[in-house]
């Protein structure tokens, strides 16, 4: 419903309001007011984007960590390929194979070989310089067995079927872990409120097929009961299983946050493109501090293994195999971030910036141009890509931001090639919207791509 209107005719004898017309001083105290409430809304967007850039600074090497520690605890199969590469490792399999050697040697009983040896000697009436030269005997014998036990322990050890016993192994003991802190039902290990359990029901199937098959046909009325032992309680089973629970929601929500955080850090900010090359800068140096972190962590450990313990080389292995992947993560990482702050400097009005865009603007043009002059024309493709750039380079960055996001744990190699695939597709778009129309024959029929 229309309001009513109101006119002033003559008649009336009222006269119409003129509109106010502002003085000078009104007009400069306005200019004054709006230039103030402009100031505020923009010293708060700061503010609020200062505060959400630390958040985000603290928060990435955090996520990574929690992110690895989720991955080697909760996920079987991430923590076996972490320990795979030990069993074939040089300096694993000597440790193994000394320490292997050192305890069946010295389950034999070299000194009762020796003498019974002598013993023997003595019997059979063999001279006495004899047989005190085989009292004698005990070190060179000692030593034989060493040699004939270690040869044996090494074919074993560096043969594929220790590898793939090392695995199974691994896969078996992660998985009934998992089981156990996850409260989870299947598997041998369970957990039942604060009782560790052994499932045994495999065993007496065994044990119970074995026995009818060998005659005792009584033996298939052995009930189905009791086919769990429990091997120790304790206090403590509820904590894990907690602290299991809160990993995996650290571990899965922390990264989504912290991209979060820094989304809305760019988002805040007065001046989006600046924000990105602040916030690609300083993830990069919170990726490089975490990797000097991880040198000092290796180092401090290092020397915190006494040698008759760990040899030095092995030790360093095994540390460096458990880290690995958190390390090529950091370092993928800093890449991600190095390259988030050049594309938005490439952006920019700097004069390096410029030039880098002038030089690819030209080389798009003559290769569009080379195109058209041997007959190749886009037509309303090239037209509709020259009208939309931003539009096109936009979805282009950020498909290729979307793949690395959606990539299963993306490696230096992956950024690499996926940022080849994002240059490529800019390239061709830039070629082909040089290589549409000329201005003026755009609208002239027949400039169908051929």
């Amino acid at each position: 419903m229309n309001p009513p209107s109101t006119s002033v005719t003559p008649d009336s004898g009222a006269a119409a309001e003129a509109p106010h017309v502002m003085s000078a001083a009104e007009h400069e105290e306005y200019v004054r007011l709006r230039r103030a409430a402009t100031v505020r809304h923009r010293r708060a967007r700061r503010a609020g984007s200062v505060i959400l850039l630390v958040l985000t600074l603290l928060l990435a090497p955090l996520a990574l960590v929690a992110a690895w520690v989720h991955d080697e605890v909760a996920d079987t199969g991430r923590y076996v390929q972490t320990v795979r590469p030990l069993a074939s490792d040089p300096a694993v399999q000597k440790v193994l194979i000394n320490r292997l050697t050192d305890r069946v040697v010295a389950n034999i009983d070299v000194q009762a070989v020796t003498n019974a040896i002598t013993d023997t000697l003595q019997k059979n009436g063999a001279p006495p310089r004899v047989v005190q030269g085989s009292e004698s005997l005990t070190g060179p014998l000692r030593s034989a067995v060493r040699t004939v036990v270690q040869r044996n322990v090494s074919r074993v050890i560096t043969s594929e079927a220790f590898q793939e016993a090392w695995v199974g192994a691994n896969r078996r003991a992660h998985a009934a872990v998992v089981n156990m802190l996850t409260g989870s039902r299947s598997g041998a290990l369970q957990a039942n409120g604060d009782a560790i359990q052994l499932d045994v029901g495999n065993v007496v199937d065994q044990v119970r097929q074995r026995l009818v098959d060998a005659g005792f046909q009584k033996a298939s009325a052995i009930p189905d009961v009791d086919r769990t032992v429990t091997l120790f309680k304790t206090q403590q089973l509820r904590k894990a299983q907690d602290g299991m629970r809160l990993l995996d929601i650290v571990g899965t929500w922390l990264p989504i946050l912290t991209l979060v955080f820094a989304a809305l850090t760019v988002w805040t900010a007065p001046n989006h493109r600046l924000m990105v090359i602040i916030v690609g800068i300083g993830v990069a140096v919170m990726a490089v501090l975490l990797l000097v972190a991880l040198a000092v962590a290796r180092r401090v450990y290092l020397d915190s293994v006494p040698s008759a313990t760990l040899p030095p080389d092995a030790a360093a292995v095994i540390f460096d195999t458990f880290i690995r992947f958190l390390r090529a993560s950091s370092r993928t990482l800093l890449v991600v971030s190095l390259l988030a702050a050049l594309t938005a400097y490439l952006y920019g009005p700097g004069r390096v910036a410029h030039g880098v865009r002038s030089v690819a603007g030209r080389g798009a043009t003559a290769a569009g141009q080379g195109l058209r002059r041997v007959g190749m024309n886009t037509g309303l493709t090239g037209r509709w890509l020259s009208a939309h750039q931003a539009w096109t380079v936009g979805v282009t960055i950020g498909a290729g931001a979307l793949a690395l996001v959606l990539w299963n744990r993306p490696t230096v190699g992956a950024v690499v090639l996926v940022l080849v695939l994002v240059l490529v597709a800019l390239a061709i778009a830039a070629v082909l919207a040089a290589a549409g129309p000329a201005p003026d024959a755009a609208d002239e029929p027949g400039h169908a791509v051929t």
